[in-house]
């Protein structure tokens, strides 16, 4: 059986991109840095319906506890062959005079460093078996450029370019690098948003209503398949056609 690390999955997307790819047959590691409960009640649930999972507690942004983490789910379910780059901190949103180059290094922090760490931590591995797989977990505000948030679209879209870099380079050793762009899927720390900010985001969206984290699971457990094998490099924009990109 294949090991997945889901990179912040005690909540939200993370934990429906766990709970679908241990469905889909996949060993699951569920990444959190403080959530020890909400990533319990995901590997609970994945045992009760007859996958396999364990916890894995780490800062992804914390080299040291980063390696030391792998090296606690190759003891319980085996090496990873697959990472998902899904976990996030604060997002802030601020006019551009109160952003700083700390708030930008803060979010590149979670979506270039952390991707690139874990990376290099299984490469060796990866490269001598001539397989593995990202998946990264970008956003639509790459495109669409949203104001009061550069620090957070600037991130995303490195991660974009990024992505397609590896991609390129990696292709030649068997191992394929992919993105999924969301647009706003509510989950839980939505919770307090605005009817009308809500609204203004629908009147946007050409299919009018919102995504599920379903559709976002569904989409990385198709790129983690054997059907996405011949896919790399690629952008999956998820957000009802906002972008159309």
């Amino acid at each position: 059986m294949k090991v997945a690390l889901v990179t912040g999955a005690s909540r939200g997307l993370g934990a429906v991109i766990a709970r679908e790819l241990a469905d889909a047959g996949w060993a699951v590691a569920v990444n959190y840095a403080s959530d020890a409960q909400g990533a319990a009640n995901v590997v609970d649930t994945i045992r009760q319906r007859g996958g396999q999972a364990c916890t894995a507690q780490f800062s992804v942004i914390d080299k040291a506890q980063l390696v030391g983490g792998l090296e606690t789910i190759r003891k319980a379910l085996g090496p990873v062959d697959l990472i998902v780059n899904n976990a996030t901190g604060p997002q802030p949103e601020m006019p551009l005079m109160e952003q700083s180059w700390r708030t930008y290094l803060d979010q590149l922090e979670f979506f270039v460093k952390a991707p690139l760490e874990l990376l290099h931590a299984v490469l060796p591995d990866w490269r001598a078996r001539k397989s593995g797989r990202v998946i990264n977990i970008g956003s639509e505000v790459a495109e669409l450029g949203n104001p009061n948030f550069g620090n957070y679209a600037s991130a995303k879209g490195a991660m974009l370019s990024m992505t397609r870099s590896w991609a390129r380079e990696l292709a030649p050793e068997g191992i394929t690098v992919n993105l999924v762009a969301p647009g706003w899927i509510p989950v839980e720390r939505h919770a307090g948003a605005s009817q009308q900010a809500m609204d203004n985001y629908l009147a946007q969206t050409p299919l009018s209503h919102f995504g599920k984290p379903e559709d976002i699971a569904h989409a990385v457990v198709f790129l983690a398949s054997s059907k996405a094998d011949f896919i790399t490099g690629q952008k999956l924009a998820l957000n009802g056609g906002r972008t159309l990109l």
